[in-house]
């Protein structure tokens, strides 16, 4: 009769812990994403808002008007400034996450191998005792052969 693998219990929160990590890889990929669209749209509008002033200027921008497009052109570098660090904190917790699952893939491989390990010890432990089943029928057979060759002389 075989054994049941001992660290099951382990293996299967490894396996909880690997599944936990792959979906917040993915939700960290996303929020990653997502912040980069951000930052490029910010960027984009920048450069639309600065050409837009560039032409203003060329039909003759009165100084009030000037002033309004460099305050909105100074506000819209502060938020890509602000995006760029969000940005920066994305890539940091998508690497952690990476990280993360990495090393729960590690100890999944790990408890994998202990468990193949055991399931081939298992195989072992079960062959030896059917050859020692049929050796020692084999042994009582012979036994009963020579025993009948025995009476016959």
């Amino acid at each position: 009769m075989a054994n049941t693998f001992s660290l099951q219990p382990l293996r299967h929160l490894a396996q909880k812990k690997n599944d936990a990590a792959t979906k917040n890889l993915g939700q960290l990929n996303r929020h990653h994403q997502s912040a980069q669209s951000k930052l490029e749209m910010l960027q984009q509008y920048r450069r639309d808002y600065q050409e837009k002033m560039q032409d203003a200027e060329k039909s003759g921008l009165g100084l009030e008007d000037l002033r309004n497009f460099q305050d909105f052109i100074y506000r819209l570098d502060d938020a890509i400034a602000q995006q760029n660090d969000a940005l920066s904190k994305a890539q940091a917790s998508l690497q952690h996450g990476r990280n993360e699952l990495s090393e729960a893939q590690r100890r999944m491989k790990s408890f994998d191998m202990l468990a193949q390990r055991h399931s081939d010890e298992e195989k072992k432990l079960e062959a030896k005792a059917e050859q020692k089943i049929q050796d020692e029928h084999s042994g009582r057979r012979a036994a009963y052969h020579n025993a009948e060759s025995g009476d016959e002389h």
